[in-house]
C-alpha cells in the first residue's frame, strides 16, 4: 500500500461521502482502476484494502460529528428531557427518534443486501450501471421538487422513506447521500433540510460499521501487520476533506439544483461501463 494510494482515496472518500456521487462507487472504481494499471487481478482484496475504506469512512464520520456538534448536542438534550418528561413533541427530540428509527431500518434493509454489495467491488461494469441510475434520481427528485417542495423539517414519513433509500445504497453506485437527499426532496422537503438529515442520518451507520466490522471479518494480530501510517494518513484527508465538503455542499444546495451531480454520475457511469465491458 502506497502513501499517495491512500491520500488519494482519502480526497475521494472525503468527497464523494457527502456529495451525491456514491463514495463506494468511487472507492471500488479507483481501486479497481489502480489494479488494471499495475496488473493486478481485480478479483482480489486483501483485509488491509477493506480496513482503509473503514478508517477512510471513520474520517468521514469525524467530519460529520465536528460540523454538526451543535445540532448533535441539541438532540441530546432535547432526547435526554423528552425522555425525563414523557414528552416528545420537541422538534430535536423528534429528529433524534426519527434517527434511531432510521437506523434500525437501514440495518433492516441493508443486512439481506450485503452479499450482492460484496460481490458487486469485483464488478466495476455494474456499479457504472447503477451510479447512471443514481444520476437520472437526481434529475427526477429536483424536476418534483420544483412544484411539491414545501417542508422546512422532516416528517416520520419522510424520515422513514429517507432510511430505506439509505439501506438501499450499502450497494455500491448507488450514492448514500444521493437517495436519501432525492428521497426527502420526493417527500416534500427542500434541499437544505434533506441534506442536513442524511448526513445526521449517516452517522450511527458508519459509527457502527467503523467499531464492530474489524472485530467481527479480521483478525486483531492482523490488523497490527497493516501500514498504518499510510492508512491513517488517509483517515485524516477523508475527515479534512469531508469536513470543508460538507460546509460548501449545505451553502451549494441552498441556492442551485442537484441536477450537476446528476450529469456527474451519468458522466462518470458511462466511460465506467465502456472502459470495463470493453477494454478491461
Amino acid at each position: 500500500m502506497y502513501l499517495c494510494q491512500t491520500i488519494l482515496m482519502g480526497i475521494i472518500q472525503g468527497l464523494s461521502e457527502f456529495l451525491p456521487i456514491s463514495s463506494s462507487a468511487h472507492l471500488v472504481l479507483s481501486s479497481n482502476f489502480y489494479k488494471i494499471f499495475n496488473n493486478i487481478e481485480i478479483a482480489t482484496e486483501s483485509n488491509q484494502e477493506i480496513f482503509l475504506d473503514i478508517m477512510l469512512h471513520l474520517g468521514t464520520l469525524i467530519a460529520v460529528l465536528i460540523f454538526f456538534r451543535k445540532e448533535i448536542g441539541q438532540i441530546i438534550k432535547a432526547m435526554s428531557e423528552g425522555f425525563k418528561t414523557k414528552k416528545y413533541s420537541e422538534p430535536d427530540c423528534k429528529t433524534g427518534i426519527y434517527i434511531i428509527l432510521g437506523t434500525v431500518i437501514t440495518v433492516i434493509v441493508a443486512a439481506p443486501l450485503h452479499n450482492i454489495a460484496a460481490k458487486l467491488v469485483f464488478m466495476p461494469a455494474i456499479v457504472g450501471l447503477l451510479l447512471i441510475f443514481t444520476g437520472f434520481l437526481l434529475f427526477f427528485s429536483e424536476y418534483y421538487s420544483k412544484k411539491y417542495t414545501d417542508k422546512k423539517s422532516v416528517t416520520l414519513k419522510s424520515s422513514i422513506l429517507m432510511a430505506i433509500a439509505q439501506g438501499l445504497a450499502s450497494i455500491p453506485g448507488l450514492s448514500r447521500s444521493g437517495l436519501t437527499i432525492a428521497t426527502g426532496l420526493l417527500s416534500g422537503n427542500d434541499r437544505t433540510t434533506a441534506a442536513k438529515y442524511s448526513f445526521l442520518l449517516s452517522i450511527p451507520i458508519i459509527l457502527g460499521a467503523s467499531m464492530f466490522y474489524p472485530f467481527l471479518k479480521i483478525n486483531l494480530s492482523e490488523i497490527l501487520t497493516f501500514d498504518w501510517i499510510a492508512i491513517l494518513t488517509g483517515t485524516i484527508v477523508s475527515a479534512l476533506v469531508g469536513y470543508l465538503c460538507i460546509k460548501y455542499f449545505i451553502k451549494f444546495v441552498s441556492k442551485f439544483s442537484l441536477s450537476v451531480f446528476g450529469y456527474y454520475c451519468i458522466a462518470v457511469g458511462l466511460i465506467t461501463f465502456i472502459f470495463f465491458t470493453y477494454y478491461a
